[in-house]
C-alpha cells in the first residue's frame, strides 16, 4: 500500500475512490497526528449494501429505509471505508479534512477532524469484525504511519465520549495494536 502525491491510496483493485463533497481544507500547517477508527453500517446492523456510500456522497434516499429519515441532511464522510471483505473505498484524499469526528477532543485538543484521518469499518456494536478487515486495517495503518507523523490511534468513542460508541466492544484493540507494531 502507498499514499500517492494526491493523498490517495494505491494498492490493488480492491481499492476504489468515490469522491465525497463532505470535506474541506485542513487549517494551514496542520500535521496529521491521529487515526480515528469508526464503525458504521446502513441500515444499522446490515452489511454489503450501498447505504454508507450514499450517505457519504449525499445521495441517501430518506424513503428507502425508516432509519434513513432520521439521518437525512447529515453531511458526513471519512477518508477510508473498509468493507467486510477487506475492500477499501476512499472518499476524501488524506491531505483534506473529512467530516468524520464531529464534536471531538483528543488529549486536550479539540476539532479532531483538523488533525486526523478517519477510517470507518463496516460493522456495528453487536458483531465482530472480519479477519480480512483487520488485515486491511493493519496494512492501511502501517502505510499511513509511514507517510504521516501519526502519534496516536483512537476510537470514535475515545474522542467523543458519551456521544459515540464506535468502533464498539467487538473491536479487538489489543490484537490490532500488536499486529500494527509487529508486522
Amino acid at each position: 500500500m502507498e499514499i500517492d502525491a494526491d493523498g490517495c491510496l494505491r494498492y490493488d483493485d480492491r481499492v476504489r475512490f468515490i469522491a465525497s463533497p463532505n470535506c474541506d481544507e485542513r487549517p494551514n500547517d496542520t500535521k496529521i497526528t491521529l487515526l480515528v477508527i469508526h464503525s458504521i453500517s446502513l441500515p444499522p446492523g446490515e452489511f454489503d449494501g450501498n447505504g454508507v456510500v450514499e450517505l457519504f456522497t449525499n445521495r441517501l434516499d430518506p424513503e428507502s429505509h425508516p432509519y434513513y429519515a432520521t439521518i437525512t441532511g447529515l453531511k458526513v464522510s471519512c477518508h477510508f471505508f473498509i468493507r467486510r471483505d477487506g475492500s477499501v473505498i476512499q472518499f476524501v484524499p488524506c491531505h483534506r479534512r473529512a467530516w468524520h469526528a464531529g464534536k471531538s477532543n483528543w488529549q486536550g485538543k479539540e476539532h479532531c477532524n483538523d488533525f486526523s484521518i478517519g477510517i470507518e469499518l463496516e460493522g456495528s456494536d453487536s458483531k465482530p469484525f472480519t479477519r480480512t478487515q483487520y488485515q486491511t486495517l493493519v496494512l492501511l495503518t502501517q502505510c499511513l504511519c509511514k507517510h504521516y507523523p501519526i502519534k496516536d490511534i483512537a476510537g470514535h468513542a475515545d474522542i467523543s465520549p458519551g456521544r459515540k460508541t464506535d468502533p464498539g466492544p467487538y473491536f479487538d484493540w489489543k490484537s490490532y495494536r500488536k499486529r500494527v507494531i509487529h508486522a
